[in-house]
């Protein structure tokens, strides 16, 4: 004769097993979710960026130098500074009216954009505006990229 248990429920130990379980694939599911955010952050400025390089070719076309304009702080050297007025600057003179401009690097982002130029040459400095080893993606006026190796 069998007998059965007059409990119907899950013991403690099945209730435990099933936690540690969800926990672990949880944990791998938080991983991949933020590495997949942070490649299309990139991917995104990267697009941004080549938009700014596809304008600096209308900004030529229409003044006969790229910008920014000789005479500017950073018309001279092969290196630029990115931050929130750099970035807003081009939004405005490269994609916008001068006034205004369109959002396309915005505050999510967290990344800020710079333009070098030396005589005919530029090129577009992006920066992750973090605390922590920030990711540092430069395009020349060619549409090539590079990031640096621990981006």
């Amino acid at each position: 004769m069998i007998t059965r248990s007059k409990g119907k429920g899950f013991s403690l130990i099945e209730l435990l097993v099933v936690v540690a379980i969800l926990g672990m694939i949880s944990a791998i599911g938080i991983s991949s979710y933020s590495g997949y955010v942070s490649s299309t952050k990139k991917k995104s400025v990267e697009n941004a960026m080549l938009q700014m390089n596809l304008a600096q070719t209308e900004y030529y076309s229409m003044n006969g130098s790229y910008y920014p304009p000789s005479g500017s702080s950073n018309s001279s050297t092969t290196t630029c500074t990115p931050d929130d007025t750099t970035s807003s600057d081009i939004e405005k003179v490269l994609l916008g009216d001068g006034s205004k401009g369109p959002d396309i690097i915005t505050e999510d982002l967290n990344y800020h954009v710079c333009i070098w130029r030396k005589d005919d040459q530029y090129g577009l400095i992006a920066e992750e505006d973090t605390s922590s080893k920030a990711c540092k993606i430069t395009m020349s006026n060619m549409g090539t990229v590079n990031r640096e190796q621990h981006c």
